[in-house]
């Protein structure tokens, strides 16, 4: 039986959303396997994968370990596309979502780079929930920003959280808001460690600012097995 590759990306968002998530499959009479980690007493199902508990923090961090790696090859086409630094890119993505690509913020951003529905339109992304989307839009915004503050690295993190307008409103400054502020330097830490060749950066994955996860209940997922 051959199953697809996105079956493992796939087993890794179930597994992500708890600390302990086994995972139940069960083959219809098509063909079609079946994956869930919420049987809800369907004896249909039986286990395939036994995940052990550990802390949410842990959980959370060996996930966005084998997330972050998954996407390295987007975010390095997408640095060169726009001549953007891959440190910076990941930077944003490590404080902005932790690598998950289904986060949701409360105030309705969206995927890896957490994008708005209004720049993600600006910039041509149909899907934010697409990684390939998401992170080639996240990109396009980074270097508009980038040019449009002359380089100046703090005012276009600075911008990608609060906007332009309210950068330019403080005088080309980073903008007196409590999130602004404490989002700037972690973003900035984040992209020191990358430059400096470190795959984790400060604390991956124990995010100080984790956007709210869309929510499925119960979660089931289909992988076809020609």
């Amino acid at each position: 039986m051959k199953i697809q590759a996105g079956f493992c990306g796939l087993l890794l968002l179930l597994i992500a959303g708890a600390a302990e998530a086994n995972i139940y499959a069960y083959t219809d009479s098509h063909g079609v396997v079946h994956l869930t980690n919420v049987p809800a007493g369907n004896n249909a199902y039986h286990m395939v994968m036994r995940t052990p508990k550990m802390p949410v923090a842990t959980a959370r961090a060996d996930f966005n370990r084998v997330a972050k790696q998954q996407y390295q090859s987007l975010i390095h086409a997408a640095a060169s596309r726009y001549g953007v630094s891959p440190a910076l890119v990941n930077a944003v993505i490590s404080a902005e979502s932790g690598y998950n690509a289904g986060a949701v913020s409360p105030k309705g951003a969206i995927g890896l780079m957490q994008l708005i529905p209004a720049t993600a339109a600006r910039f041509g992304v149909s899907n934010s929930f697409s990684p390939a989307e998401n992170i080639n839009g996240g990109t396009a915004y980074l270097a508009h920003l980038l040019r449009k503050f002359s380089g100046d690295l703090k005012l276009a993190v600075a911008a990608y959280n609060a906007g332009s307008g309210a950068v330019i409103q403080a005088g080309y400054h980073i903008p007196p808001f409590a999130e602004t502020q404490a989002y700037v330097p972690r973003v900035l830490a984040y992209y020191q460690r990358y430059l400096n060749g470190s795959s984790s950066g400060p604390s991956l994955g124990v995010i100080d600012h984790m956007p709210t996860p869309v929510s499925v209940s119960p979660q089931l997922i289909q992988v076809s097995s020609p």
